[in-house]
């Protein structure tokens, strides 16, 4: 418990000071002065949750009758305790055409084994690392066009099948692609100046 308590402390402190250096850099306008690697062409956020019992996040990889099913140790234990998740944007063209463009991606880790109404852990045993990644432009300050595509790598033991809880690997959490318009209102974003 306390080495888990320890583990936890450290990575909210690491997610705070790293959330800090980062803020700095919103306020400041994206710089054109270079063509390529411009002043603050990443840009981006890290975070660390984690869940108290009985509200572990649900991936929809377990059935919900586990516990009932396989009892406290079950194979299919995929609820989370712990989520680190954060956005990365990269903005590599400073000037010209491709200014307007940008990469980004969005991962999300899950980790934990609890099996809800029969197991809680603190364990960070990993399951699943998703990600959402790709490519968009600026049409205007406010108005993004974005192509984005989503995927789940399910680690450790499940990426097999875990027997009669198993849900399968196609739930929510499965592969997709989106086109998108995204629109910022309220002042959100006014550290793109230079749009």
């Amino acid at each position: 418990m306390r080495g888990t308590l320890a583990v936890t402390v450290v990575a909210l402190t690491l997610t705070c000071v790293a959330s800090l250096r980062a803020a700095d850099g919103l306020v400041q306008e994206i710089s054109t002065d270079r063509r390529i690697f411009p002043k603050n062409w990443v840009s981006g956020y890290f975070d660390f949750a984690v869940a108290p019992p009985h509200n572990e996040p649900d991936l929809n990889r377990c059935s919900s009758a586990t516990g009932s099913i396989a009892g406290a140790n079950a194979a299919c234990a995929a609820f989370a305790r712990y989520v680190g998740s954060g956005f990365i944007e990269f903005r590599p063209v400073g000037r010209g055409i491709l200014h307007r463009a940008f990469i980004f991606v969005e991962p999300n880790a899950y980790m934990g084994r609890n099996v809800p109404q029969f197991q809680y852990t603190n364990s960070m045993t990993a399951i699943a690392l998703e990600r959402t990644e790709g490519i968009g432009i600026n049409v205007r300050r406010d108005l993004e066009l974005r192509v984005t595509n989503h995927r789940v790598d399910w680690l450790g033991h499940y990426a097999q099948n875990l027997g009669v809880t198993d849900l399968g690997k196609s739930g929510p959490l499965s592969t997709y692609t989106t086109f998108s318009a995204r629109w910022y209102f309220g002042g959100y974003r006014r550290r793109d100046q230079a749009y």
